[in-house]
Order: structure tokens, then sequence, then C-alpha cells
């Protein structure tokens, strides 16, 4: 795909066609990352080391807190799963419609942000909170029915692929998106307010930890970044299409 065919908004039926095709080329890519669990599990170690060095590692806190409510783990496992998906979907569906101009942007920002997270999980497997044998639950599991661990969703992704929260890194996508393009002033508030939803909701499930959500938030920076470069400059080029 050229630069011009990707940076161009297409109509609906074609960008919903390209978001699939997208979604089914990153599983398939994430599935061939190898399931080593032995070095996913000394890479998690790491990750506790870290957090508990700089005094953050307050995730088996939250989710035993979090879980202690009444109803807590179904409203959390489905938020995991509807946030992430169908939440990202409407989003972009409202950019289509609404603000076309920063559409191309917006869609350039999660394809640039979904290959760079790609190479994250190849070069650095890590078991998320809920595998990682340090007593958390899994919430979404447990409260929403879905058995991330599973012959089934196995088969489709890889568990051991969870540094950058991608979760994490589209709910940044989605609330910068809304924040600076919506128009009215209570839609920009949700838009500030969803990145930190996110990240309570994957921190409560035990899907991912903080240094997760972190790496996310750098690949996307870096994927804007790109994004905004390359839509740019095809826009000072635009004129010589004439």
């Amino acid at each position: 795909m050229s630069w011009n065919g990707l940076l161009k908004r297409r109509s609906g039926v074609a960008e919903i066609l390209g978001a699939f095709a997208l979604y089914g080329v990153y599983e398939v890519v994430r599935g061939f990352g190898g399931h080593d669990i032995g070095a996913a599990m000394l890479n998690t170690d790491k990750i506790v080391g870290l957090e508990e060095h700089l005094g953050f590692f307050w995730e088996k806190t939250i989710q035993d807190v979090s879980l202690s409510l009444p109803g807590a783990d179904a409203t959390l496992g489905i938020a995991y799963m509807a946030l992430h998906f169908l939440g990202t979907a409407l989003f972009l569906v409202w950019a289509h419609r609404r603000r076309p101009d920063a559409f191309p942007l917006l869609r350039t920002a999660i394809v640039f942000a979904t290959a760079l997270a790609l190479i994250g999980y190849l070069a650095f497997p890590a078991a998320p909170p809920r595998l990682a044998e340090l007593g958390f639950r899994d919430a979404v599991s447990d409260g929403a029915g879905v058995n991330l661990s599973s012959d089934l969703l196995g088969a489709l992704y890889n568990p051991v692929a969870a540094v950058p929260s991608l979760h994490f890194g589209y709910a940044v996508i989605v609330g910068a998106g809304l924040a600076l393009f919506a128009t009215r002033r209570w839609v920009r508030w949700v838009g500030i307010a969803y990145p930190f939803v996110m990240l309570y909701v994957i921190v409560a499930t035990g899907n991912h930890f903080f240094v997760d959500a972190v790496a996310g938030g750098l690949v996307v920076a870096t994927a804007w970044w790109l994004a905004r470069l390359v839509t740019e400059r095809r826009a000072r080029l635009a004129p010589s299409y004439a």
C-alpha cells in the first residue's frame, strides 16, 4: 500500500474492510511471536522488580480492592472487552463521519502504533499479571465468561504479548482524538478521562502492569508523531497531484 493510499480517507465500507484486514494481520503476526513462557516469566519478573524499585507496584492491591465490590468482576471484564473493540470502532466511525479532516491522522496513528507494538511483542515477550503466578485473578475469564487462556483463543492470539499495552495505547489515541477534535466540551472531557478509565480496567482485571501502559503510551506518542509527519507531508505535496 502506498503512503497516498494509506493517508486517503475512503468510504465507510472500505475503511471497515481495511480495519478488519489490519486486525487480522495483527493477530496472525502477534501469534507468530512465540509462546516462550520461560522468557516471558523472566521479563515479567523484571517488570515487577522495576515497579517495586520505583515504588509503584500497586496492581495487586488495586485488583483486590476492586474485585471485593459486588459485581465488579463482571463489570470490569465486560469493560475490558467492550471498550477496546467497540469503543475504538465507534470512535473511528465518529471521526470518519464528523471529522473527516482529522480521520487520516487518527487512522494512520493506529496503524503505526499497531506495527510498533508487534515489534515490542516479538522483542520482549512478557506474561500478564493473571499468568504471572503472583496471585492475580483473571477477571475477564471469571466475570465476562471469556476464557482468555482457552485453546481456541490461545490459537488466535499470543498470551505473552502484553508489552506494550495496546488496550491503553488505543485508548490514548481515542482520548486524544476526542479531546482535540470534538466540538462539545463534555465530549472533550470524556476524551481526557478515557485513557485513565482504561488504565484502571486493564490493571484491575489482571491483564497489564503499569509498565505495560507506559510502554503503550510511548508507542502511541511515536506513532502519533510519525502519523503527523506523513500526513503533513502529504498535505504539503497535495497541490502537485492536481
